[in-house]
């Protein structure tokens, strides 16, 4: 049984039908609370937690349940409730699904996983107890030793949740990797995807055949001196210090499923009528001829798009970074992250965004260099990659060899332009010269690269460009 438990309901889970799921471990058991009281612990006679709840939230963006879950949800807005069991406590995974059972049956819905969903009866726990901490205490940790904290995450998709993002948070401050562990067949969010790059950090997904290997390297993985690490080959040296690649990892099926991909950052004087999120959505619509679906502080997203909320949130934690997932709807899979931090320079934004195409669907390449430009004279752009890669339609990341993007174009934004010396930027030694964005006066350019998926020279052309901007 899963170690997470959701219950998925069209109503609000009021205080007593929240009662009545705690009383799943019968009327002695043990309550805590964490987080100034925003999740609820079913706890041991030590006090340590057997399950952690955590507040309801209101979801009003729709396909977040079939995007994380695979899961039907209640039409929006509905409520998602987590209940997370300690691991390996067969006990506490039987309390979560009794829990979250109770919860869908008092005020309507359901619990995922569908074979989680327990009895209505109490769980018998006595002289039931969980480990001491301090693996016990960060409800998402599962491991902690002093180089990793090592999270099990049996979910469809592994998914940057409020839980996760915790653990991510907690082991940043101690100065540790974290470790994301998931059975075979599981995917990643790219949300995901973008925090584990810092090594020891990784994704290690369960295998038949070679135990444990890295879902994003494929490297085959034994847990060694505190954590996860590469396995030598039999023939390596300590000049080559090779690693096995899982089998798994390198089955590649080429399905004609690509994703366009777009990293782009841009640069606001400090202003108090300053508006977050205009050029996220203004490249949303030229591209897909419709606005975000929804956004959040975590996965899922619960709140329909509105440019403003975000910027509201984003002004109550500066000084603070704020990072946001933003996704599309369901005709058109599309994922972005965005981090916005406070700098001399002024507010910055960091975008990264992919969007999903069948082998059937045209990708709108035509419109990448309006796109550009409305970035480039209404929001502050100072540079901008475009990419496409053989990717899957849903943008979620699976653990088998994706093969790179290849470049489709770069754009330097109208400030970049004016501050490089002599005409450095309008003359290339691309064969194909920029295209001119905005005013003649004060340009941005747009330079168009090979861009075939299968072929790499996008790459070094890229490279040149590179070489020629910075004046090497």
């Amino acid at each position: 049984m899963t170690k997470d438990v959701i219950a998925l309901t069209s109503k609000m889970p009021d205080p007593w039908a929240v009662l009545a799921g705690l009383l799943s471990g019968g009327p002695d058991k043990l309550v805590g609370t964490r987080g100034e009281g925003a999740v609820i612990q079913l706890c041991d006679p030590e006090g340590r937690p057997l399950v952690s709840v955590e507040a309801p939230l209101l979801v009003s963006v729709e396909g977040e349940a079939e995007r994380l879950l695979g899961a039907t949800a209640p039409p929006v807005p509905y409520w998602w409730t987590e209940a997370r069991a300690t691991t390996g406590v067969a006990e506490a995974e039987q309390l979560a699904g009794t829990f979250a059972t109770r919860l869908a049956s008092l005020v309507g819905g359901s619990a995922w996983p569908p074979d989680a969903a327990g009895s209505l009866a109490v769980v018998k726990t006595d002289g039931v107890s969980v480990a001491p901490e301090p693996a016990a205490a960060q409800p998402a940790i599962d491991v902690l030793t002093e180089r990793v904290a090592v999270v099990i995450q049996d979910r469809p998709v592994v998914a940057m949740t409020a839980w996760l993002s915790d653990a991510f948070r907690a082991a940043a401050e101690a100065g540790l990797g974290l470790q994301v562990v998931s059975p075979a067949g599981a995917t990643l969010s790219p949300a995901v995807r973008d925090a584990l790059s810092g090594w020891p950090s990784r994704w290690i997904v369960q295998d038949e055949r070679d135990g444990y290997y890295d879902g994003l390297t494929g490297a085959v993985l034994r847990w060694q001196n505190g954590m996860f690490a590469p396995v030598a080959s039999p023939d390596a040296t300590e000049d080559d210090p090779r690693t096995p690649v899982a089998a798994t990892f390198q089955e590649v099926h080429d399905t004609g499923e690509r994703q366009l991909a777009l990293t782009f950052r841009m640069v606001h004087p400090a202003d108090d009528r300053l508006v977050l999120g205009g050029g996220l959505e203004t490249v949303w619509r030229e591209l897909t001829g419709a606005p975000p679906a929804g956004w959040g502080t975590s996965e899922p997203a619960t709140l329909p798009w509105s440019p403003r909320r975000l910027t509201d949130v984003a002004h109550e934690r500066a000084p603070e970074p704020t990072w946001f997932v933003v996704v599309g709807n369901r005709d058109r899979p599309t994922l972005a992250t965005v981090r916005i931090t406070r700098t001399e320079a002024g507010v910055e934004e960091h975008v990264t965004l992919a969007f999903g195409y069948g082998s059937g669907e045209e990708l709108p390449l035509d419109a990448l260099p309006s796109a550009a430009e409305a970035l480039a004279t209404r929001h502050h752009l100072q540079s901008m990659l475009v990419q496409v890669r053989k990717a899957r339609r849903d943008v979620a990341v699976p653990p088998r060899f994706e093969g790179p993007g290849v470049p489709l174009a770069f754009v330097l934004g109208a400030e970049e332009v004016r501050t490089m010396p002599g005409d450095r930027a309008r003359r290339t030694p691309l064969a194909e010269q920029p295209v001119t964005l905005g005013p003649r006066t004060r340009p941005a350019l747009y330079y168009p690269l090979p861009g075939d998926p299968s072929d790499l020279s996008g790459w070094q052309e890229y490279e040149r460009l590179m070489r020629h901007l910075k004046g090497a």
